[in-house]
């Protein structure tokens, strides 16, 4: 056990999607206003939404998020476990930020139970360095036919020996059976660490639910310790590809004196908050496409991270995005390839060692002079680089399995500087339409943002718009403000064994 034991907080759901991210990054915010020295844990995450950490490693983003709300440096340790879908039942295993091979869905039960002393490992270190830990648990807390290996809800909190609140989402509907039937599912020592409920994602007026959560803390015995309600205002960094799912549009509308951009929501899509700056910039009109659509009127087309390139450029030919793409690039059209959307631009995508599926090799769009060769070692790094063509400042981060090479005649795109020594990366054609890059994050600066945007020759440039890192932290506390006005803050600081510190963040 660790020298100095920190207490534990954990955030369980009645499902998947009830916002128990949200909430975690919120109470890590909360307790962070309060002087308690905060690090956010989830044992095991799946999501192709990941980052990189200050040591090089790789972790989900939901814990980066809630890193980012205690104001410490992700690290791995605050998700040891990463799994990462790559299709068929399959996933990259991440551990302790290191790729160490894949795993199908039926294995899953024996290499969680396997890797769980080296998650508990991970608790123990984040224990020993600070007064508290807020641990995320994953899904359901209360699925029957996983437990006896699921290492990220009730075995992780009696490692940690941590209280339980439980996030209900009364949105999807049926919130009290969410809440009676989880806590019923329950073995009893599992049910006695449960100390309070959140009702999460209320609409309308809140004083209409009083009756409810009579009806729960009478049924439960348990405090609702506050009714959220839900705060479309709020941009917090998603952990997965589901809230992306529900802003998918049904074709593109463009709006006039603005920079069309649409990004396509590939089966496979990944590391998506790439293009989170553009969503809120002024001067931008984006929709995500998952069904063809035309694209008369897109300024600016962008193919995304994929975790299974090759799928999903076979996906793009058999949905017609492929024809549509080459179609648009015939006319005219620019693109931006990011990651595994810049391999896809290339003419082919080679996996000689089977590294996201069976070897073989893909052809790729051909848009690009580039071919791409996927190989075992996984490169991750957080980068400064410069955009060569304008020499704007750039900062992000790398995540790729892939070597791409260029052909003789073809120029990179921007150049890394990474440990004192600066190299290419990226490509862009002859005419400047067609550019890829491994470059996470590249829109995150203002600066070169707005000088992009201006290249379209339409909108303000944005003007005044916020660095990525000033948003997130506006955002961060007006998240912790949104929940402090809606939870009894008293009760939740005496669950988590520092009643009295609490400070309201209205």
């Amino acid at each position: 056990m660790a020298d100095r034991t920190a207490r534990c907080l954990a955030v369980f759901g009645t499902g998947s999607d009830v916002g128990k991210s949200v909430t975690a990054a919120a109470l890590c915010r909360i307790f962070s206003d309060s002087g308690i020295s905060t690090a956010p844990y989830k044992a095991q995450n799946m999501s192709n939404n990941s980052c990189v950490t200050a040591e090089g490693g790789e972790i989900g983003r939901a814990q980066a998020v809630q890193a980012e709300c205690a104001r410490l440096e992700p690290s791995v340790h605050m998700n040891p476990l990463l799994l990462k879908p790559s299709g068929n039942g399959v996933s990259q295993v991440v551990l302790r930020g290191k790729a160490v091979g894949s795993a199908a869905s039926a294995d899953f039960r024996h290499f969680r139970a396997r890797y769980f002393d080296e998650t508990a490992a991970s608790l123990n270190r984040l224990r020993a360095a600070h007064e508290m830990v807020v641990i995320e648990g994953a899904g359901s807390c209360a699925e029957v036919n996983l437990r006896g290996w699921d290492i990220a809800n009730f075995r992780t909190a009696m490692a940690g020996d941590a209280a339980v609140i439980l996030v209900a989402d009364i949105e999807r509907g049926g919130v009290f059976a969410q809440v009676i039937g989880t806590l019923a599912l329950l073995e009893e020592e599992e049910r006695a660490l449960v100390k309070g409920i959140i009702i999460n994602r209320f609409r309308g007026d809140a004083a209409l639910f009083e009756d409810g959560r009579k009806f729960i803390e009478g049924k439960t015995g348990l405090p609702v310790l506050g009714v959220v309600p839900f705060d479309p205002a709020l941009d917090i960094d998603a952990e997965d590809s589901l809230s992306l799912d529900a802003s998918v549009a049904h074709g593109f509308h463009p709006v006039n004196h603005k920079v069309n951009i649409a990004a396509v929501r590939l089966p496979h899509v990944s590391n998506f908050t790439d293009a989170a700056p553009l969503l809120r910039h002024p001067s931008v009109n984006l929709a995500w496409l998952h069904s063809r659509a035309p694209l008369d009127g897109v300024d600016l087309l962008i193919l995304p991270g994929s975790k299974n390139v090759r799928a999903d450029l076979r996906w793009l030919a058999e949905s017609g995005w492929r024809d549509n793409i080459l179609g648009y690039a015939k006319r005219g059209g620019r693109i931006m390839g990011i990651c595994g959307g810049y391999q896809m631009l290339g003419t082919a995508v080679d996996d000689p060692h089977g590294v996201e599926e069976a070897p073989g090799s893909t052809p790729g769009l051909g848009l690009l002079d580039v071919r791409t060769v996927m190989a075992h070692e996984k490169r991750l790094a957080r980068v400064r680089a410069q955009w060569l063509a304008t020499s704007s400042a750039l900062a992000g981060y790398e995540i790729h399995m892939g070597v791409t090479e260029l052909g003789k005649n073809i120029q990179p795109l921007i150049s890394i500087e990474e440990k004192g020594k600066t190299h290419p990366d990226g490509a862009v054609s002859a005419d400047g339409k067609i550019m890829g890059t491994y470059l996470h994050g590249l829109f995150d600066e203002p600066a070169f943002l707005d000088d992009f945007l201006k290249g379209f020759g339409k909108g303000n440039g944005g003007g005044e718009t916020p660095s990525a890192a000033v948003h997130k932290e506006m955002q961060y506390d007006r998240l912790a403000a949104h929940f402090s006005r809606h939870l009894n803050l008293k009760l939740l600081f005496d669950i988590a064994g520092f009643g009295g510190r609490e400070r309201r963040n209205d």
